[in-house]
């Protein structure tokens, strides 16, 4: 049996795979090993993993991680599921190699992350090639979740709101210059505060104001991101996540301003990772 795993900091995505094809669904909290270690991942998913001859009947398990940047943080990983896993053979990775072989399988393109953060990559059909580096929500991110909610925050402080927004936003959420030092400046999830103004901005994106508040995110992206590949205009680019998912419309314009070709648009990740690991033979 296989086991893929799609793990987030909030959530983690498992399935497994049958030898019949037959696919189970698993959720369970996210694990970043930059923020944890191995012992609290083996104590939270003991109750999960528990019956130990399944355990033993996995042969492959695959895992693709927030945080797994280096080998010291797929270590952290690695240990806890050697530990529930001890027959299988195990690859812990990152994201973005989830993201790429997820939508890309085994052909060339450019995968991008839009949900939460922002990221890119460029995949030959078998690894990442060539990567710009994500600086995270206060350095980059542009066309995230958290970027355009701190777009949208910069103009509410400033007053350049259009009124009919400032109210409707006056309506939906407490916001004043206090709440936003304490979360964005003093609290661990600043990144996931300003993303939770997207679902707003998601709901009026017909409003002129909004809408080149949204392409102005994207075109920053594209510039940043997207154009520093080498032959990108020859490529499809595929997107993962909610912001790319329920924006599509604008991202789409967006691309084609700058003669990019639109490839394929999914929410999430694991249907793609189960889909690519059990046609790879």
């Amino acid at each position: 049996m296989t086991l893929i795993a799609d793990a987030g900091s909030t959530k983690t995505d498992w399935k497994i795979v049958a030898e019949d094809h037959q696919v189970t669904n698993i959720q369970t909290i996210g694990f970043n090993p930059v923020l944890t270690d191995t012992a609290l991942i083996i104590k939270t998913l003991s109750p999960v993993f528990k019956d130990e001859k399944l355990n033993l009947s996995f042969t492959d398990v695959h895992y693709y991680g927030a945080g797994c940047w280096d080998m010291d943080s797929c270590v952290i990983v690695l240990s806890a599921l050697e530990y529930f896993f001890p027959n299988a053979e195990i690859e812990v990775t990152n994201d973005l190699l989830g993201a790429a072989r997820a939508v890309c399988g085994h052909q060339a393109g450019v995968a991008c992350i839009l949900g939460t953060g922002a990221n890119s990559c460029l995949y030959d059909g078998e690894k990442v090639v060539d990567n710009v580096p994500a600086l995270g929500f206060i350095m980059g991110d542009e066309g995230s979740g958290a970027y355009l909610g701190k777009q949208l925050l910069k103009h509410y402080f400033y007053r350049a709101l259009p009124s009919d927004l400032k109210d409707q936003l006056d309506e939906t959420q407490a916001i004043s210059k206090k709440i936003l030092i304490d979360e964005v400046y003093k609290g661990k999830a600043g990144n996931q505060y300003l993303a939770s103004f997207a679902p707003f901005l998601i709901k009026e994106k017909e409003h002129p104001f909004v809408q080149k508040l949204i392409s102005d995110a994207f075109d920053e992206f594209i510039t940043k991101q997207l154009l520093k590949y080498n032959k990108v205009k020859d490529l499809p680019i595929h997107f993962i996540g909610s912001i790319a998912f329920f924006l599509g419309d604008i991202l789409k314009d967006r691309l084609t301003a700058h003669n990019l070709q639109l490839g394929k648009i999914i929410r999430q990740p694991i249907d793609g990772l189960v889909a690519f690991h059990t046609t790879q033979s």
